[in-house]
């Protein structure tokens, strides 16, 4: 069957335009296994627009060969809101300009949409629980009523398309960063064969990081539900991650392509293709905790120096970066250091040099929980 692509008009924010919501589909819409997977729903993390561009063309082939068993969705632009947001030519796309706050922040609680429905109707039978709880979640979510706002318009568009997929796979970037997945910690090791085929040097588990982002918005209700029907077998049904890829810059052909390649390699050993692939490449990383990440903030605004390039191991107490003052009269005593809070290695850094106050300016993935680190773990 040909790629479908749905259009969708999401809203004519101003007399004379529109916003239109692309979705690329191959394979039979009833058809099982299901994975959806977007791009950019931070819209100026650009990595995904590309990796999505090489997949389009990989599942085009692969649909021309009549490989496609099972369906798969792709929204290759997730976001054409922040898409268009450019303030005297710089991009701002993490958040609505409207005053609707960080685009991956907040999504709604579907479990909450759905549990008094399913009271006295699961069984004791686990397959036909997920079936039955597909079926209701997608029914809710079509009944409900459009939105006026233009960005709960793109929520529910995206759910509408995401929630009764068996994979889920959010497409973003760090700033300056090596590649990553956050997921919860239910889906792992499941989702092992992702992190080794991508190649990811960090996983970052946490059942619920506080921020209601995307991911956990499709993986959570499982969670939830199954806590309110203990008497009903409810498994985590909807495997879903966040795929940092890399930072804001690599934005390049060769990275993209090998990445889409990866992702469609994932894909045949899950069943939604027939092929052939090799042995899975060895793992790079083992997951972790992710309140044993150190989210470090800078102490006052300054210029970062960073001492340690990603990938670099730093002890607990060790320098991480200098901050200098600019207004400082005495250069010398403009100078002070940011510390790492635990034993790690450098994840993530600013590409932005100059930084203010609280500003979150690198991440130190380690090992063991850190005290400080609870409730809101995500930045905004």
């Amino acid at each position: 069957m040909p790629r479908q692509i749905e259009r969708i008009l999401l809203s004519r924010p101003a007399p004379g335009t529109e916003r239109v919501l692309r979705v690329y589909r191959w394979g039979d819409p009833e058809a099982r296994p299901k994975a959806y997977i977007q791009a950019s729903l931070h819209a100026d993390e650009t990595p995904g627009l590309l990796v999505a561009h090489h997949l389009t063309r990989l599942l085009d082939a692969a649909d021309a060969e009549g490989r496609i068993r099972g369906q798969v969705v792709l929204v290759p632009y997730a976001n054409p809101i922040g898409l268009a947001q450019f303030v005297n030519g710089q991009q701002l796309g993490r958040y609505e300009l409207n005053g609707g706050g960080n685009f991956n922040r907040n999504w709604p609680d579907l479990a909450a949409l759905v549990e008094d429905e399913l009271e006295g109707r699961l069984t004791g039978d686990a397959e036909a629980n997920v079936a039955l709880i597909r079926g209701v979640l997608k029914a809710a979510l079509e009944r409900q009523p459009e939105p006026n706002k233009e960005l709960d318009r793109l929520r529910l568009a995206l759910a509408r398309r995401a929630c009764d997929a068996d994979l889920v796979l959010d497409l973003h970037c760090d700033d300056d960063s090596l590649f990553h997945l956050f997921a919860i910690p239910q889906h792992w090791p499941a989702l092992e064969d992702l992190a080794r085929e991508l190649g990811t040097r960090a996983v970052l588990l946490a059942e619920d990081s506080g921020g209601g982002s995307f991911d956990e918005a499709l993986s959570g209700p499982w969670l939830r539900l199954a806590r309110r029907f203990p008497d009903a077998p409810i498994p985590p049904a909807c495997q879903s991650a966040t795929v940092e890829l890399r930072g804001a810059a690599d934005v390049r052909d060769e990275l993209a392509a090998a990445d889409a390649a990866a992702l469609l390699r994932l894909l045949v050993r899950r069943g939604y293709l027939e092929g052939a692939v090799g042995e899975l490449p060895d793992a790079l990383c083992e997951a972790t905790d992710l309140d044993a990440t150190d989210t470090i903030k800078a102490p006052a605004a300054g210029v970062l120096s960073y001492r340690i390039e990603l990938g670099e191991r730093v002890g607990k107490g060790e320098v991480v970066a200098d901050l200098i003052d600019p207004a400082a009269e005495d250069p010398l005593a403009g100078r002070s250091t940011i510390v790492s809070g635990t034993d790690g290695f450098l994840l993530s850094r600013r590409s932005r040099k100059f930084v203010t106050a609280g500003e979150s300016v690198a991440k130190v993935v380690g090992s063991e929980p850190l005290p400080h680190r609870r409730g809101y773990l995500l930045e905004d």
